[in-house]
């Protein structure tokens, strides 16, 4: 029995030459009980088919059917049938978990008598039992996530659809997450439909649904997604003493004719070639590394079909060199920041060289934001010392700021500002002026291809393209150091190898570039890392030295998501043995 089916769905915004097509022709049927992923890039139309199976959208031309229903004449049958978790779900911050809970159980028209037994249900299975009485607006990212999973799932649903259910949260909150929806469908039987921007949650899917501009471009098990990609998937294995940084063999081996992806992986660099066969790799590359063929997996299929579709990878420009300076630009000491009784970041030491990306890793909560405010200004510290770019910043804080760029975790943008006047705001606010300032402009407007959205407003633009502006915005007074927070939370894989490569550059350059995220596989690319838990620094290193620190013999060598979970979850037991 299919629990959705969708025939010829054709779905249009506006009018006249601002009319734009978000899907197109779109067919497909979903199998009940099964889980299902739609994936694709910013803009592909992935939220717009949720909300029209939702039936909040209106669908345009085409016939869609859910759960037996015809949409949109028997939406109103389908109301308490269908749970949708969107985006950004409406928590009320100032509540706590016991009353969001209540009053979706309101909403839903929950009977008072189901509803203690029903709540326990929910919050043991979230962990949120210990954090009922919390107010929202104090959860960490994958609590908050999990509660509102919580809300969504107060009323049994026979159908979730989840729109980017784990955006910004860490690597174990994100397998609590995949835990829950996996036992809906096991222990209740319910189809799920979700978006994500990780590829190892659509890999783990029943079934994957790739959109572009509206389009399907593929549909199936993501097996058979990435089973023409046999013969194109290879793995540059680097010795552990390489004598050079694998971002610099990375844009060696990117700019390789036939090479349409290359990324940082584990021990070495995965290379997905246009056709079958492995590249032709330049003498002095041969000696340095070992090249075998890779089993491909869903995320090498995602960007042959975007190339395949026109959509081309940034490459960086051959012959950069890498910065030569070993000075030290930010340095951190016995760093505390105290809220009342509330200890956020404790005794935190590290210190960061010039041209150097360094990254700052945790779970939801760890202090990774706390930290960066205190680096960029935002926020004094409680005790310590702060010094950037040679500056006190318990002496010079306006001095230090003007030195660097800050990318904030929800983009700093002005939303119904267009992108130009975001631009011309910015650059003013850094003090540029006459021909500097046009210069600057020309220069971002041309570097991160904005041109064709200069009169959109920010709030209006896909993700991508706000990460493009407010990055573009971060770097208009040409910082020395420039930090971004969780900058590519929720885009999709090709924005972000589009912003690495540019951070590459930047780094190769010069620039001194901190970062925090949540993709595992990016931190691959920083050269050192500290990896904080509840305000305090577990560990610290290259990314080799933290996955060596927890390398277990006759065990698989461990990737970067593994050292994380194993060093966070060692810790959380070391403090129960000790409390």
């Amino acid at each position: 029995m299919d629990a959705i089916v969708v025939t010829n769905l054709t779905k249009s915004f506006g009018t006249g030459p601002t009319r734009r097509t978000a899907l197109k022709n779109i067919s497909l049927r979903l199998a009940a009980g099964s889980i299902t992923a739609l994936i694709g890039p910013d803009g592909a139309g992935k939220t717009t088919m949720l909300r029209t199976l939702a039936g909040i959208l209106t669908p345009g031309t085409g016939e869609v059917t859910v759960l037996g229903h015809a949409l949109p004449k028997e939406a109103l049958a389908l109301q308490h049938r269908i749970g949708y978790m969107p985006q950004h779900f409406g928590l009320y911050e100032d509540l706590s978990v016991q009353e969001n809970m209540t009053l979706f159980a309101d909403l839903h028209g929950i009977a008072r008598s189901e509803r203690e037994s029903r709540f326990a249900q929910l919050l043991t299975m979230t962990a949120l039992g210990p954090f009922r009485k919390r107010l929202a607006g104090k959860l960490s990212g994958g609590m908050k996530q999990k509660l509102g999973l919580a809300c969504t799932l107060i009323h049994p649903p026979e159908l979730l659809l989840l729109d980017e259910a784990s955006v910004g949260v860490d690597p174990i909150s994100r397998r609590e997450l995949w835990s829950i929806i996996h036992r809906q469908v096991v222990e209740n039987g319910i189809t799920i439909l979700l978006s994500t921007a990780y590829m190892d949650e659509a890999e783990r899917c029943d079934g994957v649904i790739v959109l572009h501009e509206g389009e399907i471009l593929a549909q199936g098990p993501p097996a058979r997604i990435s089973s023409p990609l046999q013969g194109r998937a290879f793995l540059f294995e680097l010795p552990e003493d390489l004598p050079t940084r694998p971002r610099a063999v990375q844009s060696r081996l990117s700019g390789l004719p036939g090479v349409i992806d290359t990324v940082i992986q584990a021990n070495g660099l995965r290379i997905v070639t246009e056709k079958p066969g492995p590249p032709a790799l330049p003498v002095d590359l041969c000696g340095l590394g070992t090249l075998r063929p890779a089993p491909p997996r869903l995320e090498d299929a995602f960007v042959s079909l975007l190339f395949r579709r026109g959509m081309r990878r940034r490459i960086a420009t051959p012959g950069e060199a890498e910065a030569g300076e070993d000075s030290v630009v930010i340095e951190v000491r016995d760093l505390y920041r105290r809220f009342g009784d509330f200890t956020a970041v404790k005794n935190v030491s590290f210190s960061v060289r010039k041209g150097e990306i360094f990254g700052l890793l945790g779970a939801n909560g760890a202090g990774k934001s706390t930290t960066f405010r205190m680096l960029c200004g935002l926020l004094p510290s409680s005790s310590g010392t702060l010094r950037v770019a040679g500056l006190d910043l318990r002496k010079a804080p306006a001095a230090a700021r003007a030195r660097i760029g800050y990318v904030s975790q929800k983009f700093s943008l002005y939303g119904a500002l267009s992108v130009k006047q975001n631009m011309e705001f910015f650059a003013s606010a850094y003090g540029l002026q006459n021909r500097r300032k046009k210069t600057r402009l020309a220069w971002a407007l041309e570097e991160f291809e904005l041109s064709g959205y200069l009169g959109a407003n920010a709030a209006d633009l896909p993700l991508g393209y706000k990460q493009r502006l407010a990055l573009a915005c971060a770097l208009m007074h040409e910082p020395d150091i420039i930090f971004l927070d969780e900058p590519t939370s929720g885009v999709d894989p090709l924005a972000r190898r589009e912003f690495w490569t540019r951070l590459n550059a930047l780094a190769r350059n010069g620039t001194t570039c901190l970062v925090t995220t949540h993709f595992m596989e990016e931190a691959e690319y920083c050269d050192r890392l500290v990896l904080m838990s509840l305000g305090e620094v577990l560990a610290q290193g290259s990314p080799g030295e933290i996955k060596a620190a927890v390398r277990r013999p006759g065990e698989p060598p461990p990737n970067m998501e593994d050292a994380f979970i194993a060093i966070i979850e060692e810790h959380e037991r070391t403090s129960r043995r000790a409390s």
